[in-house]
């Protein structure tokens, strides 16, 4: 009986000491924050100091917008130094750190300012050119910052300036999450807007943004000629009177206009030109025959201009065709314009062959001293009966039946 609890007795003693050990175990870790201070500025040293008890295998894990470190402490005694790198101290924003060990985890942060003297004004500008008319703007931001790049706290004041013809205005916007902005709109009229921004007397580069005349107003056009017959060498020119936007601003140089030409027979033609000082220029050459043409200028998509007609007269009213002996060397001509003289080099003269009502060959020459030759090879065109066309300057001659051997 002794025996049984005396067996008793050392077993109760044996668990109490178990349990003693496990509490002593699990409380013998403590870590505790010395260090005080939370804020600091850009470039400080930063240390956090922990007092420790038990283990000092441990780790500070730091984090904020530039990146994330983890670091080992420095031991001295009873405590735990962890020097911040400068990589980080030198970022303003909020630091976010936290202790790492077997037991324990301590967190806290530590709050870092920009300093307090500005270095550089960032700014940024866009879009570089604006439609006048007083709807569309451009937008200037600033951030101004310290010699650490850090941007300087808000509600920074920063005077943006601008100036237009001869209007200069000056307002006052103040930083919220680093930096600044304005909304600088056009007028009415096309220039250039020069804008600059200063804070705490340091000033930006100056910037400058283009106004330029709002979409094209409909407009006129005119035609200029030597003279008004149809000889397919002269040159009509095409002119359009000063395109102006709505606000009265003369369009941009460059702007594309395009000039479209219907003829009686309704087939269509185009030519084009940009403009110069508001003004458009475009040329085309005169037909070779009597023609009419129906004129209309657009700024595709925004404007059109009124339409004007141009008649043509006949410049040639007749001319020779002229065969050889063996009828293989056709000569046209003398091809006479309207003042008896011969028609300039270049005029068309085509020549359509058939046999047996169809098609076998067609050619161009062009005149030359108010001439034209054709010359049809004996291995080209066999013996037999073919139909020959001529036309010129809009006139068609056509010869039955003409025989080769």
């Amino acid at each position: 009986m002794r025996f049984k609890y005396l067996y008793i007795a050392l077993f109760s003693f044996l668990l109490l000491s178990t349990t003693v050990a496990l509490q002593t175990n699990e409380t013998s870790d403590a870590y505790k924050l010395l260090s005080k201070k939370s804020s600091y500025t850009a470039g400080d040293v930063i240390e956090l100091q922990f007092s420790i008890t038990g283990n000092t295998d441990v780790y500070l894990y730091c984090s904020n917008s530039y990146g994330s470190v983890v670091l080992n402490p420095v031991t001295n005694e009873n405590r735990l130094n962890f020097t911040i790198p400068e990589s980080i101290s030198k970022k303003s924003g909020v630091l976010n750190w936290q202790l790492i060990s077997d037991t324990t985890e301590l967190a806290g942060q530590v709050n870092i300012l920009p300093k307090a003297n500005i270095k550089t004004i960032e700014s940024y500008l866009g879009p570089p050119s604006i439609e006048a008319g007083g709807t569309d703007f451009t937008m200037l931001v600033v951030i101004p910052t310290d010699d650490l790049d850090n941007p300087l706290i808000d509600s920074t004041k920063v005077v943006i300036k601008h100036q237009f013809l001869s209007n200069q205005n000056a307002s006052d916007v103040f930083t919220e999450h680093g930096f600044g902005y304005k909304n600088i709109y056009s007028k009415t009229k096309s220039g250039r807007i020069l804008i600059s921004s200063d804070s705490f007397d340091l000033n930006s580069k100056e910037y400058d943004v283009n106004v330029v005349p709002a979409i094209p107003t409909n407009f006129k056009i005119n035609a200029e000629r030597i003279h008004e017959y149809a000889d397919g060498n002269q040159i009509t020119t095409f002119r359009t009177t000063v395109i102006r936007d709505r606000y009265n601003n003369i369009v941009s140089d460059g702007t594309f206009v395009t000039f479209f030409i219907t003829n009686t027979k309704g087939y269509k033609s185009k030519t084009s030109g940009t403009t110069i000082n508001g003004i458009a220029t475009a040329k085309l050459v005169q037909p070779d025959h009597e023609d009419q043409w129906t004129v209309k200028a657009y700024v595709e998509g925004m404007a059109n201009s009124n339409t004007i007609v141009l008649e043509y007269k006949q410049a040639v009213e007749d001319y020779n065709v002229v065969f050889s002996k063996d009828k293989r060397t056709i000569t046209i001509g003398p091809l006479k314009s309207f003042m008896n003289q011969r028609i300039p080099d270049g005029l068309h003269v085509q020549l359509s062959i058939y046999k047996n009502g169809v098609l076998e060959d067609e050619s161009i020459e062009n005149s030359l001293n108010g001439m034209a030759k054709f010359h049809l090879n004996p291995d080209r065109f066999s013996k037999g009966n073919y139909k020959l066309v001529f036309t010129a300057a809009g006139i068609t001659k056509t010869y039955e039946d003409v025989r080769y051997e």
